[in-house]
């Protein structure tokens, strides 16, 4: 059954504290919609008050930085895929961008939304993760940053309080000389849902691992670093023998379930497929 209008309240300030205000006041945040509206078009979508980001200046831009790269939380999917400092440095981000939904889902969804929204499938979280993110949190109150690692705490929950919005997201400009990689298996190329997908970083010195960050999504209730894999490959020099360790450590520091997707024992398999590939690729 769909959503009924009038039941719903929608607020649209061109203000930043005033949207603040009214968010302390129990309105639910709204950016580009792309998510919420799916749970309103099926009659699902438990809010009445809300408020759109949509016209608030503060929250959109690119901004660069001798350090960082800081996106405003309006930050869309196709302005992420036209960004040449993205495409440049952090090409993961864009790349994800680009397997985000259809076109029109990508020219109206926002970066912030799909780290709030937490879906464990999402798109961006993997290349977030391994590129050290961090997110800034902005009340009435006044703002915190905090690592987006860890940011997730549980299936569609997060570390983000009730009157808290995600301002901007800032990453690290340290990927120079790093490999990348990234991985998405699903039931086909574009608008599917992940059942397994990859991302990894790493750079190397004198062919041992200096640095490497190992992240997932569709493995657990949320996006997730492999903490423990990364540790067993810090230092190590890579051969066939280190390769099959990695991917029995991450094999088992995985508990992925079965569902109407795909099966735990595929999710494991394909998981230690996907990291093997990238390790080969830095011996390569």
């Amino acid at each position: 059954m769909r959503g009924y209008v009038p039941e719903h309240d929608l607020v649209a300030p061109s203000g930043l504290n005033e949207a603040l205000k009214l968010i302390a006041d129990q309105a639910r945040p709204m950016a580009g919609g792309t998510d919420l509206m799916v749970l309103f078009e099926a009659g699902k979508l438990p809010y009445r008050k809300l408020v759109s980001l949509w016209r608030i200046p503060e929250l959109r831009g690119i901004a660069t930085s001798e350090k960082h790269v800081t996106l405003g939380a309006l930050t869309t999917y196709t302005e992420i895929q036209r960004s040449a400092i993205l495409q440049s440095e952090f090409p993961l981000l864009v790349r994800a961008a680009s397997w985000t939904g259809a076109v029109a889902t990508q020219n109206r969804g926002t970066l912030a939304g799909n780290i709030a929204n937490a879906s464990p499938a999402a798109d961006s979280p993997p290349a977030l993760l391994v590129y050290d993110a961090e997110i800034e949190l902005l009340s009435a109150r006044g703002s915190r940053w905090a690592p987006y690692h860890g940011f997730h705490t549980g299936y569609k929950t997060s570390m983000m309080r009730p009157d808290e919005i995600i301002s901007h997201i800032r990453l690290p400009r340290t990927t120079s000389g790093c490999a990348q990689y990234l991985r998405k298996v699903g039931t086909r190329r574009a608008q599917a849902i992940a059942k397994v997908a990859l991302a990894g970083l790493a750079k190397m010195n004198s062919g041992e691992v200096e640095r490497i960050r190992i992240a997932l999504a569709s493995i657990a209730p949320m996006p997730i670093r492999r903490i423990e894999t990364e540790a067993l490959l810090a230092g190590r020099r890579l051969d066939r023998t280190v390769i099959e360790q990695a991917k029995a450590t991450i094999t088992a520091e995985i508990a992925p379930i079965s569902d109407i997707r795909s099966t735990q024992s595929y999710r494991r398999r394909v998981t230690a497929n996907l990291l093997g590939e990238f390790l080969e690729t830095l011996i390569a």
